[in-house]
This record gives structure tokens, sequence and C-alpha cells, in this order.
């Protein structure tokens, strides 16, 4: 069985997808870039790395191989430890592991894993269609840089008299001040063009890009059905889309025993009801922003918990 078919489609989804006994794949969102020396736009993406520490078992992957094969969750357990069995056979050999568009695990010679993300698949859904774009290079002209070397070239030439009349330098005067003036308004004037040049130029690349974006499309094969979770009595229900996972247990009395630590702790934790998969969602807390998840996530793998991870849905 090739797991890592069932885990590469689980990454569009969610954030973390944990292998039992392996390790865990992590996505990042990386806005877009710009790469300056060859004038290219890339969209943004989902960044792939691995955690080998992370190895407890949370069901997400055993509940989709479950489904996708037509097998018991048990058997889909068992079929993962399987696979992973062979991958870790191999990778103590010493060779590389490639995991079909997720990337390659090596060896170091400190006999650590060490992964290299496959940078050509964007896990990012809303990025889907989307493509890197290159911008003609401004080309700006040299007529700047002739203004002044000719401000500087222009020659101002003082004749003594004999007599003491100083008359000619009042038109001395007036000849710089005209030749001043005359070149700042040049250069205002040029500037001016350089902004109008580069404001063409930007929404020229935003059309290209917009039009991109209406063309793009999204596919993936083999869906996964859509997953209703119902709150428990004791619990509020969860409007927010960021949640921080405590776990998914099998048994409902391991969940409630969680539940109440985290209640003595000072957490304001969730209970879910049984899902479709046999499952009881325990949950940290729930947050209406990425970023105050996150934070929050870093308080908990510091203080209780690093195998914690955030779930982005709408329950």
């Amino acid at each position: 069985m090739k797991i890592e078919n069932y885990i590469s489609a689980l990454l569009y989804r969610y954030q973390c997808v944990t292998v039992p006994g392996f390790g865990a794949f992590l996505t990042e969102i990386q806005s877009a870039q710009l790469n300056g020396s060859t004038n290219t736009f890339y969209p943004p993406k989902k960044l792939v790395s691995f955690n080998p520490h992370l190895k407890n078992n949370d069901g997400l992957l055993a509940n989709h191989v479950s489904l996708q094969e037509n097998i018991t969750y048990d058997e889909a357990v068992r079929s993962i430890q399987l696979e992973v069995g062979l991958w870790i056979e191999k990778l103590q050999r010493r060779e590389s592991l490639t995991l079909k568009n997720i990337g390659e695990i090596s060896v170091n010679s400190e006999f650590s894993w060490v992964f290299e993300p496959v940078t050509s698949v964007n896990y990012l859904s809303d990025s889907f269609g989307l493509s890197s774009v290159v911008s003609p290079s401004i080309k700006r002209e040299v007529l700047k840089a002739q203004v002044e070397e000719l401000e500087e070239k222009a020659p101002i030439i003082f004749t003594p008299e004999r007599k003491k009349n100083y008359s000619f330098l009042k038109y001395a005067a007036v000849f710089v001040l005209s030749l001043g003036v005359g070149g700042a308004t040049y250069k205002s004037y040029y500037d001016q063009q350089i902004t109008n040049e580069n404001i063409l130029v930007e929404k020229a690349v935003q059309e290209k890009v917009q039009h991109q974006i209406q063309q793009a499309t999204f596919f993936i094969e083999s869906p996964l059905p859509p997953v209703t979770l119902n709150v428990k009595d004791n619990t509020v229900k969860v409007a927010k889309p960021y949640h921080i996972m405590a776990g998914a247990f099998r048994s409902e009395s391991n969940a409630q025993r969680i539940f109440n630590e985290l209640t003595r702790l000072g957490y304001q934790p969730v209970r879910l009801e049984k899902n479709s998969f046999g499952l009881y969602p325990v949950l940290y807390g729930s947050f209406t922003s990425y970023t105050e998840a996150q934070e929050k996530l870093k308080e908990i793998h510091k203080n209780h918990n690093k195998e914690a991870w955030v779930l982005i849905k709408e329950l």
C-alpha cells in the first residue's frame, strides 16, 4: 500500500498529518514572493516540513485509509504499521526514502533524518491554477545622468573688470538660477515619467495574475467526505475555524479524563460528540484567527503537550 498518496491528499486539507510510529508532516503558509534578479512573481504556497518526534496515532490517516480502501479501522492501522516498518528498515540501511509528491528523507553522518520537500507541488488550495509570472524589466533611460553631467560641466566664467563695475554678477546670478530651475523642472518631469511607467507595468502584472486566478480550477481525486462534529451538552458550540486538538480517543472515558485534566489546568477545553470515525475529539480551544491559534499552540507546546496541533475547519 502506497500510503504516501493518502498523506499527500490529506496535506491539501490539514496542517498536520501524522504517520503513527514514524513522524508528522506539517505545513506552513508562505506568502507570495518576488525574485528581484529574475523579475519573477511566485504565488502563495504551503511549505511542507517533517517532525520525527510526533508519532502518536491521532486517527486522521488511519480513518482516511479505511474509507478509501474500504477496510476496517484496525486493518488500516496494521497496513500503515507494515508500510512504516519498511520505511524505517530502509532508513536504517542509510538509504534515501522518497515519498511521491511529498519529499525525500535521508540519513546524515550523525544518523539523523533529513527531510527535503518537493517544491513542485503546492498544497495551498487557494493558489491552485496559479503559476509564476515573469514581469518584463523596466528599461530606464539615461537622460537623468546626462542632465546631471551637463549641470556639472556648464561653465560660468567671471571676467575681472578694471573698473569696479559688478553689474555683470546680476546677469550671472540670473543665468545660474535659470539653469537650476530648468534642471529641477526636467528632473521632476523625468521622475514622473518613470513613476507612470512603473504603474503601467504593475497594472499589467496584476491583470495577468487576476486572469490566471479566474481560469484556475481545483480538483482532488477521491475527495474526503464532509465530517459533521456535534458538541456535547457541557460545551459551547464552536463557531471559530481554528481549533487546537488535544487528541481524539476511541474511549469516551479517556476523552472525559483528558477534558477534566485540561479544565483543572486552567484551559477552556471543548469535548465533541463521537464522530463518524468512532472517535471522541477533545480541543484545547478554538480561535478566530490563525495567528491567535499559533500563539496559543506555542504556549501549549512549551507548557503542556508538544503533540498538540491546529485543525482548520468550520465546526
